[in-house]
Parts: structure tokens; sequence; C-alpha cells
């Protein structure tokens, strides 16, 4: 059996420059669900742009701390354009509108805040709880799914005494379980917490959902940088009504404290009853 090496996650969501603001990047199959590319792996390219775009204004920021994308059309594996406008510079964060096009249309556009993160801070105060689970050693490896490509840039594993969803078990519309980055490039760090942001499974699959829950419209929001390999995550439902989600998750590290977030507005299908 031959044995691949994965496709680094900072070489899938590389943009080069073009001047004037505008960047090009190549969207990869290897970061797709469902043959389209992942919303996370989009969050990573349109920060990476905006980052960039911001240094060229004469930002000194070094980290994306906040992206909220509108996923105005599905778009395709294959070449894409990126074009960037800065909306202010600022001496503690700066603003940047990034749209990402293909064949000359809009298929994602994101408002992206750009800060610097400090490798340690003082926490004051923290009311989101890192959801309990068993040592990773002793969870599940969650199956990979064949339409799935992203599964392998990332492992996940669930607590072994929740409800095992992806075997048709029904429970609450709450996941939780534990991620690690496996690519090869390295730990979790602010940017491809991003990507992380977008990697629970839908909070819909234990009350029945199909699977196809694609996203509307996502914000992510990095906090600090992990101080781990593994990182615990839980994501929710808030409501499911007249074929839509509303969805939100939270990612903690070692130390307990939440080091990302996110929520996100997609449509969602159910099973004939």
């Amino acid at each position: 059996m031959v044995s691949h090496s994965p496709l680094l996650l900072a070489d899938a969501a590389a943009v080069e420059p073009r001047g004037e603001g505008r960047f090009d990047a190549t969207l990869v199959s290897e970061y797709c669900v469902f043959d389209k590319p992942h919303g996370g792996y989009l969050q990573c390219i349109v920060a990476n742009a905006a980052v960039a775009a911001a240094a060229e204004a004469g930002a000194s920021h070094l980290h994306a701390t906040a992206v909220s994308t509108n996923f105005v059309t599905s778009p395709v594996a294959g070449p894409a354009q990126l074009s960037t406008r800065v909306r202010r510079v600022g001496r503690g964060v700066s603003f940047v509108h990034v749209a990402l096009e293909q064949d000359g249309a809009v298929v994602t556009e994101a408002v992206v805040t750009v800060g610097t993160l400090r490798d340690s801070s003082l926490l004051r105060f923290q009311s989101a709880l890192a959801p309990l689970l068993e040592p990773v050693e002793e969870c599940v490896t969650l199956p990979a799914h064949e339409s799935m490509s992203i599964h392998h840039a990332v492992e996940l594993r669930c607590d072994p005494a929740s409800p095992q969803w992806w075997r048709g078990d029904a429970g609450p519309a709450d996941i939780a379980l534990w991620m690690r980055l496996s690519d090869g490039g390295g730990p979790w760090d602010a940017w491809s917490l991003h990507f992380a942001s977008d990697l629970m499974p839908p909070a819909t699959l234990p009350l029945g959902s199909t699977g196809w829950v694609p996203t509307l419209q996502l914000s992510s929001y990095v906090r600090r940088i992990p101080a781990s390999e593994w990182l615990r995550a839980r994501q929710w439902c808030v409501v499911v009504a007249d074929g839509l989600v509303d969805e939100r998750c939270e990612i903690f590290d070692d130390l307990g404290e939440m080091v990302a977030s996110s929520s996100q507005l997609a449509m969602v299908r159910f099973g004939q009853a």
C-alpha cells in the first residue's frame, strides 16, 4: 500500500500577490467537502490575503483575529483571484474587505479584522468551559468520510461514552471531540484556527440530518495562540427551523482557555420520515 503525504494547509491556502491589492490562489481538491472547497479552508485563504494587504498598507499586525464570511455561491477546485480593500489601518487593529472570485464572479466575500495576538496573556474572565472528554488516547478516532478530503489533514477523536452519531445513533444536537492538525506542518497556530473553527461535524447529525449542511455565513474569532497539540471543541445547534440551522462552536487548549469560537448559519436537510 502506497502512503501519500498530505498537502500542507499552508501550501494549499497560499496566496500570490499580483499588485494593487490583488492576489492569486489555487483552491485544491485535498481540502474539499463533497467536492466543494471547505469553508474553514477558504477562510484561511482570505485571512492570508487580508494580512498581506494590511501589511502593504502599512499595518504591522500579524494575525487575522476575526473573519466574517458570506459564501455567495459554491466555488470549485481550481484557480481563484482575491481582491482586497483596506478599510482602515489602526494602531491596535486594521480592517480589510476581501472578495474571492472565479471566472470574474464573486463566490466568497469577507470582512477581516487584523491584529496581533500575544504568546501569552492574563485571562481576566471566561464564562465558556471546555467540554469534559475522556483522555485523548481513550477516545475513538472518527472514521474518515470518502467525500471529505479534509480528513487527511486533521484527526478527530470522540468520547466513546457519547452517542455514536456517525453510526446513526440519535442524541442531542451537541457534539464534543478532540482535534489535532495532522497535515505535517506543525501544531495549531492563530491562523490555522480559522480552519479548525469549521472542522466540527454538523451538530444536526444526531438529529438525523443527511449530512448536507452547506454554510451560508461563517464568522470565526481567534482569541489566543493555542498552547497544545490537541484541542477540545464543542459544537451545538442554537435553533433548527425552516431548512436552516444556527450553530455555535468553541475551541479550547490544554490550559482550558478558549482559543477560538465561531458561529454559522447553514442550510440543512433531513431524510424522509
